[in-house]
Order: C-alpha cells, then structure tokens, then sequence
C-alpha cells in the first residue's frame, strides 16, 4: 500500500505588528530629548545671565573704587576774608500754640446735631483767629 504523504503547509511568514505602544514609546523618547535639550537651552542662558552680571557687578565695583580714592581738597582763599550777609528773608512771626480738646471728645457729650456743631466749631475758629 501507497501511503499518501500528508500536505506540507508553507511556513507562515509573520506580519509586522506595530503596536500603538511601540509608537508612542519613540514619540515621548523624542518628547523627552526636546524637553532636554531645552532644559540645557535655558540652564546655559541662566548660566551665560548670571556671567554677564557678575562681570557687571564687578565693573561696578571698580568703578566705585575709582570715585573713592580720597582727593585733596582745593585750599580756601585766606586773602579776601569772609564777610556774613545778611538774610533777605522775612523774620518768623511766632504765635500762640492752640491747645483744646479734640473735637470728637466733645460730641460724644453733646447731645446737639452735626449742623449745630459744624456753625459752633466754624464760629469758634473765626473767634480764635490771630491777625
């Protein structure tokens, strides 16, 4: 008897997959290298900021070190003397300090009306007043 050789299946070739997280993995590794590289950007601009004001700090300070230098003072003129002038301002007129009670200890007492207080007060001043 003849036996029959069963059907030899081809091999299976095997289809390339591309799984949305093998696809998102390299999308966030190159997230994550432009997220470094400007990290990097900014802590050398940080970096070149800080050089540029320390170097203008110490410009600074040497500058200020300049102005400092003690000079000699110009000698005064002794030949011609000093003499004093007098002022062409007006004296001071001294008058008399005004010493009362404030004015909101006085309504706390009084029973009259604002109005009434306000006539009293202006009244008072017109009264008091220095010429």
């Amino acid at each position: 008897m003849c036996l029959i050789k069963p059907h030899v299946k081809k091999n299976t070739i095997p289809i390339d997959l591309k799984l949305r997280s093998d696809i998102r993995a390299v999308e966030r590794a190159r997230f994550a290298h432009r997220v470094a590289e400007k990290l990097c950007l900014i802590k050398r601009y940080k970096m070149e900021r800080a050089r540029q004001q320390k170097l203008e700090e110490e410009e600074e300070i040497k500058r200020l070190r300049k102005e400092l230098i003690p000079k000699a003072q110009p000698m005064p003129y002794f030949d011609r003397p000093f003499v004093p002038r007098r002022s062409v301002k007006q004296l001071t007129v001294p008058r008399e300090p005004r010493f009362c009670i404030l004015q909101h200890k006085t309504i706390r007492y009084c029973r009259m009306s604002c109005n009434d207080m306000s006539r009293l007060e202006a009244e008072a001043f017109y009264k008091n007043r220095v010429l």
